[in-house]
């Protein structure tokens, strides 16, 4: 499986780092990928960050609910290591834009290492 992030430009909401899908490389989901993932930065300043999963917005007599697209069968935890990983592949995404800082040694990379956003896990 492979983590691709998909950084936020300037018009997304406050607090949105990027968005994240996962691209199946293996079994019978080959080829596909699952989007609705966004990653974001926590409110209250304690600078952790947090991982939406995909859902679908519906209203109910005007108010606004969503649906969980990907949900535990039993364990309520079982989301948790799919938060791990998405979370690690941006960590790994943004060490990669750190080393590529663009420097006089390094300026003709810089690009190049900008539009590889892929992490594979």
């Amino acid at each position: 499986m492979l983590v691709r992030i998909l950084p936020s430009d300037s018009s997304t909401p406050v607090g949105k780092i990027a968005d994240a899908e996962l691209v199946i490389e293996d079994g019978v989901l080959n080829g596909l990928k699952l989007v609705g993932f966004s990653i974001w930065e926590r409110r209250g300043g304690n600078g952790g960050r947090n991982v939406t999963f995909p859902a679908r917005s519906y209203s109910v007599n005007g108010e606004r609910r969503s649906f969980a697209l990907l949900r535990p069968v039993m364990d309520t935890t079982a989301q948790e290591p799919l938060r791990a990983l998405i979370l690690q592949a941006l960590a790994e995404y943004e060490a990669q834009l750190t080393a590529a800082e663009p420097t006089p040694a390094n300026a003709a990379n810089a690009d190049a290492a900008q539009t590889d956003t892929a992490q594979t896990v």
